[in-house]
């Protein structure tokens, strides 16, 4: 079975870290973003991957095939970004008509039993309620069939969201679905969207079912991005390492290549590789690759590859019932 994985989007909500990298690049819980996935599709026996690359591809291209050497990967590049209908509109030539389909969205980390679904009798998505239907494609339904399918609702019409995974018993209604709403132009918030295609779908005949996502983590935004760290480093297995004249407050990742000195780390935070943290404080916050950080006290924060972050040690001098603020 083959997986795709549109990973073309600039992730102008995680800037200034997209800025040099692509947002599925980005690392959470000590591994980038499309790693947790390629984890866990590997881990469901897909070893076949169309992943569809725009800015900046060519990085996810060699961290793809030089981490992942038993996975077979086909890149297409989507040169204009047209909306996730056209992302996948332009993988026909490396599809066959009869096979099925996963298609996963590239900054969704989730956890679900994939074997169960691949064994459904029919096509079916992943849906979690949400509280803002707003922000997600919508599913209706009357018991577990799909009935309708709507993109970004502006009046809440209900409340199970499509969370990025779509499973395709056969790959040609999909695709005559998205030569439909190419073809005839049809765009909603002007982008051809998947959900508008498998709704030509279900107009056509196709019966699609859902199954429930669980635990289901965005990655988005410089918030969420910390959220999804924090939950992600809870449910790891950390092996405990001494650092010399360094407090670690569990649950960390702390790569094995990372210096630290005179250092508190933790609970909730993600050392890149190389990074060297002196003299510091770091909690709640990841650190990137060969970052630099001394002599502060960082939570909530994100620091890119290759950043340098310093501070300085203050005295201070004062009487008792005083406040002082340092920043």
């Amino acid at each position: 079975m083959k997986a795709i994985i549109p990973v073309a989007g600039v992730g102008t909500r995680l800037r200034p870290h997209t800025f040099s990298q692509p947002k599925v690049l980005v690392n959470v819980a000590g591994k980038p973003i499309i790693g947790h996935i390629i984890d866990k599709l590997s881990a469901s026996g897909i070893d076949e991957a169309i992943v569809i690359v725009g800015y900046l591809g060519d990085m996810i291209e060699t961290y793809l095939t030089e981490t992942y050497p038993d996975i077979r990967f086909t890149f297409v590049t989507q040169k204009q970004m047209l909306g996730l209908a056209h992302a996948i509109w332009i993988c026909r030539d490396h599809v066959d008509d009869d096979e099925p389909l996963l298609i996963i969205l590239g900054d969704t980390i989730f956890d679900v039993d994939l074997s169960g679904v691949f064994d459904s009798p029919e096509s079916t998505l992943g849906v979690k309620q949400v509280e803002d239907p707003r922000r997600f494609g919508i599913a209706l339904t009357e018991g577990n069939t799909i009935v309708r399918l709507i993109e970004k609702p502006d009046t809440p019409v209900g409340n199970q969201a499509i969370v990025g995974l779509y499973f395709l018993k056969h790959a040609s209604p999909l695709f005559a679905g998205l030569d439909h709403i190419i073809e005839s132009g049809i765009r909603t918030k002007g982008e051809f969207q998947l959900t508008d295609a498998l709704q030509h779908m279900i107009e056509s005949g196709e019966h699609f079912t859902t199954f429930p996502v669980k635990n289901w983590y965005d990655c988005g935004k410089p918030d969420t991005l910390l959220s999804t760290n924090r939950v992600l480093l809870e449910q790891m297995e950390n092996g405990k390492k001494h650092y010399p004249g360094c407090v670690i407050n569990e649950p960390v990742s702390i790569a094995p290549t990372a210096t630290l000195e005179n250092a508190i780390i933790g609970p909730d935070a993600t050392i890149g590789e190389n990074a060297v943290i002196t003299d510091a404080i770091v909690r709640d916050s990841i650190i990137g690759n060969s970052a630099n950080v001394e002599k502060v006290m960082l939570t909530a924060s994100i620091v890119g590859s290759n950043a340098v972050i310093s501070g300085s040690h203050q005295e201070i001098n004062i009487g008792d019932s005083s406040a002082i603020k340092l920043r």
